[in-house]
C-alpha cells in the first residue's frame, strides 16, 4: 500500500503559504483600537450598573455614570494598549 506520509514535502507550496499569509503592516495598531474599546464597553456597562444602584431610576444620573464609565475604560484601554 502507498504511505503517503513518506513523501517529501513540496517546496513550492510551503513557500507560497508562508508569503500568502505574511501581512503584518496593520496589525499593531488594529489591536490596540480593539483593547481602548473593549474596555470603553465594559466600563460604560460597569458605569451604568453602578449608577443604577446608587440611583435607581434616575436616567440623568444613568447616562452620566455611563458615560464616565465609558472614558474611563477608553482611558485605561488605551494605557494597557502602550504598555
Amino acid at each position: 500500500m502507498a504511505n503517503p506520509h513518506h513523501r517529501k514535502k513540496h517546496k513550492a507550496h510551503v513557500q507560497n503559504f508562508k508569503h500568502s499569509h505574511d501581512t503584518t503592516t496593520g496589525a499593531g495598531k488594529a489591536t490596540k483600537r480593539k483593547g481602548a474599546n473593549i474596555f470603553a464597553v465594559v466600563g460604560a456597562v460597569l458605569g451604568l450598573a453602578i449608577s443604577y444602584f446608587i440611583v435607581p431610576g434616575e436616567i440623568v444620573w444613568m447616562i452620566t455614570g455611563l458615560t464616565i464609565g465609558a472614558v474611563a475604560g477608553y482611558v485605561a484601554g488605551k494605557q494597557i494598549d502602550k504598555g
